[in-house]
């Protein structure tokens, strides 16, 4: 098959460097891939478009970080969990959600607070931007 393929990751990172959070949408069956890929996921079209995200999202579950788990490079996150994210326009994603302790953790857990509302930050790392998501404030 001879398929002129796309530097998806190259192109994502670029636009985080603008400023953008970026995706792709199919544009066969309109189901949006986030982190971008080349074909979507949930129909195998190759034709997919880049768009903006607005960032909005809810998380549906939370995973406190444990010894093994947890990265040196994200103390500079503050306080902060792993869950699964999904954004406003449907795609969803395991990821980092900065702002939650153990205690905010067992409050939305005992409340039946989840999915909570937070959104999507640029963050910088060493030598590269990435996505990270807050949670929103009440």
């Amino acid at each position: 098959m001879s398929i002129k393929l796309e530097k998806v990751v190259q192109t994502f990172y670029e636009n985080l460097e603008k400023g953008k959070i970026t995706a792709k949408r199919c544009t066969k069956c309109g189901a949006v891939e986030f982190p971008p890929v080349y074909a979507c996921n949930s129909c195998g079209c190759w034709d997919m478009e880049w768009i903006e995200i607005s960032g909005k999202a809810k998380m549906h579950s939370i995973v406190m970080p444990a010894a093994l788990s947890s990265k040196p490079e994200y103390k500079a996150l503050g306080k902060y969990a792993y869950g699964e994210v999904e954004i406003e326009e449907g795609a969803r994603l395991n990821a980092v959600v900065r702002g939650i302790t153990k205690k905010k953790r067992k409050e939305i857990l005992e409340k039946g607070l989840l999915p909570v509302p937070c959104h999507a930050s640029i963050y910088q790392r060493d030598g590269y931007k990435t996505v990270v998501f807050d949670l929103d404030e009440e």
